[in-house]
């Protein structure tokens, strides 16, 4: 079984993000870059198939440079090669690009799985697998708390508010993984050496078919167009109760247009 993982390299959720005020994008170069966190989770469900029924684990990224560094530690984790979508013309790119340029990615390689995380942390839109399954015309299993695989059919428990529902589909498919899934493993010392020799092959927009007119942040479906810092926490009200504690609660809330 041949599986790619997308994974994003995203701002580390623990650092203070910004937005760069030259074009309203997230400033990347302002943080340290981390694997997505819930894409550890795709990775280690990759993984975990792999195991059960062999074949190889491609990790399929779309970013800049530096995301290099992300596809070296997800290769640590386990996964067999890279391919890493990287041209300068992508920057800013929205989600329903991201996804037509991921898809045409998928067309170069030979799979019976795509798994990825429900959502990005520096986004948190939760749509791309979505997308993906309908740029790709491919069944699409999101949100999936547990995966079996079975022939060459695939079957996913899916999270919902009072439960799960089963879904069943043929491979080829595109699955979207959440965090009760699995535990990702940590990469050994073994794979971190042994990542550094496999393969990460690199696309760019011509690899791919497409022009720069059609991706970036001219072509983008959404955009930001202003934003400003936000202020300073004030210091909060302590409302003392000399027995109309709960009248001047309410009269607060109200203030704000709570209640």
């Amino acid at each position: 079984m041949n599986i790619v993982v997308l994974m994003k390299q995203v701002p580390d959720t623990y650092a203070e993000r910004k937005l760069d005020p030259a074009d309203n994008t997230l400033d990347r170069a302002g943080a340290d870059a981390v694997i997505n966190e819930i894409d550890e989770y795709a990775i280690e469900e990759g993984l975990r198939l792999k195991e059960a029924h062999g074949g190889e684990v491609t990790i399929l990224t779309m970013g800049p440079e530096r995301a290099t560094e992300s596809i070296r530690k997800a290769l640590s984790m386990g996964a067999d090669k890279g391919v890493h979508v990287v041209d300068e013309a992508l920057h800013g790119s929205c989600v329903i690009t991201t996804a037509k340029v991921l898809a045409k990615a998928l067309g170069t390689l030979d799979y019976d799985l795509v798994i990825g995380g429900v959502e990005a942390t520096d986004s948190r839109l939760s749509v791309l697998p979505a997308l993906l399954a309908e740029a790709t015309g491919l069944p699409q299993l999101t949100g999936a708390r547990k995966v079996s695989v079975e022939g060459s059919d695939v079957t996913i428990e899916r999270v919902t508010d009072t439960g799960y529902d089963v879904v069943r589909a043929s491979t080829p498919a595109v699955l979207s993984v959440v965090e009760k899934i699995n535990d990702p493993r940590y990469p050994s010392f073994k794979g971190i050496m042994a990542a550094k020799s496999k393969p990460v092959t690199t696309l760019g927009l011509a690899d791919l078919g497409l022009s720069a007119d059609e991706v970036g942040l001219a072509a983008a479906t959404s955009a930001v167009r202003s934003f400003e810092p936000a202020p300073p926490r004030a210091a909060g009200v302590v409302v003392k109760d000399d027995g109309n504690g709960g009248a001047a609660i309410a009269e607060f809330l109200a203030s704000k247009k709570l209640i």
